[in-house]
């Protein structure tokens, strides 16, 4: 072997060292998914870049390829938010939640189970796998009802309720259509519209969404990919793991708070509903998804119930 040839072939070497200790480290970890469902729920800044998506859609795709179920569901607020701002039509928010009027839903089921939830789906598409795009109203899968928020008047000490307009929580989750898919080789990528019982529209919060669909599918895995590493310390450091009662006195004391809150509230439900464990996890990052699924490490924070 001349000198000039080693240098190439040991990179060649060192490179499939590498690529085999990936693979072995994975293994055992796609022999504990094979044939379980994990709900995504695909959100935050990730969603507006190409890349990203493009890069979200190949890793969807492995995973079904291995064995596992995926079933990603989908938010869109700054989305929904731009278009709004284009048609002319302002947008108020209480607790983070956007007031939906009758017109302002239209425009949000156009939006999610419209031209978002199509390109997640093509997406898929291109990366090779086969992917079914549904919203809620679908087959029956996401009931919903209006979603009662009170607030205490400042002035008078009062409790008084809110009106949010058309915006849902879930009431009842049919998987039946899920099952079929997931069964029959498909990926169902879900937006979060909501039926009410008399027919009305609902604009159901991804997370919660997300969250509800993953506890009644008794998700192995429910991820929440946000714009965040995780939850974190008071050094700001992340914390890989905590059980349901430490998530819960951190939220007491206030160790966790602001937005932060809500989705560990989502996680708690839904560990609580049936999935085996939450992670909240950055979407930002490459291949998150696969690392927290196939790697010892994870990607995120793990919640379990105990």
């Amino acid at each position: 072997m001349t000198e000039t040839a080693a240098g190439p072939l040991a990179g060649m070497l060192a490179d499939g060292i590498a690529k085999a200790a990936v693979l072995s480290e994975a293994a055992p970890h796609i022999a504990r998914y094979a044939g379980a469902t994990v709900v995504v729920k695909y959100g935050g800044h990730a969603m507006g870049d190409a890349d990203a998506l493009a890069g979200f859609a190949r890793d969807v795709v492995l995973m079904k390829q291995i064995g596992i179920h995926p079933v990603v569901v989908h938010g869109g607020g700054p989305q929904i938010g731009g278009m709004l701002e284009r048609l002319g039509i302002g947008s108020d928010f209480v607790d983070g939640l956007r007031v939906t009027t009758a017109e302002t839903v239209e425009i949000v089921e156009m939006v999610l189970a419209g031209r978002i939830n199509k390109a997640v789906a093509a997406a898929i598409g291109r990366a090779g796998g086969r992917a079914v795009g549904l919203s809620g109203k679908d087959a029956g899968l996401l009931s919903a009802k209006r979603l009662k928020r009170m607030r205490r008047d400042p002035e008078s000490n009062i409790e008084k309720a809110l009106d949010l307009g058309f915006v849902g929580e879930p009431s009842r989750v049919d998987t039946g259509v899920i099952d079929a898919l997931a069964q029959a080789g498909f990926i169902p990528v879900v937006a979060p519209i909501g039926l009410g019982e008399d027919g009305e529209t609902y604009n159901i919060n991804a997370d919660t969404a997300a969250g509800a669909i993953a506890a009644a599918c008794k998700a192995r895995r429910f991820l929440l990919l946000t714009d965040v590493a995780g939850v974190l310390d008071e050094e700001g450091a992340l914390i890989p793991e905590m059980d349901h009662g430490r998530a819960r006195r951190m939220i007491a004391d206030g160790a966790i708070r602001g937005g932060m809150i809500p989705k560990v509230e989502t996680c708690l439900d839904a560990v609580e509903g049936g999935v085996e464990a939450a992670v909240i996890l950055d979407g930002r990052m490459d291949h998150a998804v696969l690392l927290e699924i196939l790697t010892h490490s994870g990607a995120g924070t793990l919640i379990r119930r105990q």
